[in-house]
């Protein structure tokens, strides 16, 4: 059984998130009400996984991350309100070395928990399966030096999908992306959709490229980048001399995600008709796998990164079983990997 510590300051969260986990067969060995307090709780009960509040007196959550991954590192999942300032707190909570995210329906006091209970049981199993030291901290050079005369194809399309402890690794690959390369990237990550927008955000930050949220009828060419938002599909509906258009639509869920990796990956694979890369990061589940062979029928490029620096190995690993992906790397090489399957040969 799953042991559990829930930290918040608000002794009905705590209730509330523990008879919730408790009802779906996780134990909850402990409770914390800062982040002081969670530290010397997970040294003590030693648990599985830790449920963390953001903004709480005395230590908050990304500080308590940050302790606890410096001193035992645990799988910790970031509880959140749905608003801007959570939404980025939990981002850089994950840089610090959370797993995930999950998003209390109704603000920072939630009386919708309730009716979450199986996603949130769900949240909680899949990040104490994932393995808190891999993936953070993910340290890449960029592909080519500015001293390095390197040619790249024309018009090349790079998709990235990924799902639990992916955003750091998206970010170092876009980070060290070289701009000369003129990419047009698409990127598909399992988020709470009031998180993607604030994902975007640091993703152009980090990269030379041009990220944005994707919108309905969002078109871009080289340089340019746009992520999945949060609860809709991502298509991709037409390309055209070098430029592709998206369309978003909130059709059934598959693989019980939305958006999902296959989704954005098949429609690239069919519309795009200038070089692919495909790129599947850490995850659980088997989103992507599809996508994957669709991609490599479509005479792309196929990544996926290696189970020794995933925090979660499921979504790569069920795309190498299909026997459709050209190379397994680990994270630290995979914008190498990346660059070097869109270079021309001299």
């Amino acid at each position: 059984m799953t042991r559990a510590l829930v930290v918040d300051d608000s002794h009905f969260m705590r209730t509330v998130i523990s008879d919730i986990l408790e009802d779906g067969g996780v134990e909850v060995v402990a409770t914390a009400e800062n982040g002081v307090r969670a530290v010397e709780q997970v040294e003590s009960v030693e648990p599985d996984v830790v449920t963390m509040d953001v903004e709480m007196p005395e230590m908050n959550g990304i500080e308590a991350v940050e302790e606890i991954m410096d001193r035992q590192p645990t799988p910790v999942l970031m509880v959140s309100a749905l608003t801007t300032e959570d939404a980025e707190a939990s981002l850089e909570a994950m840089q610090k070395g959370a797993i995930d995210t999950f998003a209390k329906p109704g603000g920072t006091i939630s009386t919708e928990l309730s009716g979450h209970s199986e996603e949130l049981v769900a949240a909680v199993e899949r990040v104490a399966a994932a393995d808190p030291t891999a993936g953070h901290d993910v340290d890449m050079e960029p592909a080519a030096s500015p001293e390095t005369a390197t040619e790249y194809v024309n018009n090349p399309t790079l998709l990235i999908g990924a799902s639990t402890g992916g955003p750091n690794v998206v970010e170092s690959i876009l980070a060290s992306l070289p701009r000369e390369a003129d990419f047009r990237v698409l990127v598909v990550q399992h988020m709470p959709d009031q998180f993607t927008t604030r994902f975007a955000d640091r993703l152009d930050s980090a990269s030379e490229y041009d990220i944005s949220e994707a919108e309905d009828g969002s078109r871009i060419g080289g340089g340019e980048g746009l992520v999945a938002a949060g609860d809709y599909h991502m298509r991709v509906s037409g390309y055209s001399n070098g430029r592709l258009r998206v369309r978003l639509d909130q059709s059934e869920r598959r693989h019980s995600v939305r958006p999902a990796i296959d989704v954005t990956f098949e429609s690239a694979a069919e519309r795009v008709t200038d070089p692919l890369v495909g790129v599947v990061l850490t995850g659980m589940g088997s989103d992507g796998a599809d996508g994957i062979r669709a991609v490599k029928e479509a005479g792309g490029t196929t990544l996926a990164q290696d189970e020794a620096t995933s925090a979660v190995f499921g979504i790569p690993e069920r795309a190498i079983e299909t026997g459709c992906v050209d190379e397994v790397l680990p994270a630290d090489r995979l914008t190498e990997g990346i660059a070097d399957s869109v270079r021309r040969s001299t």
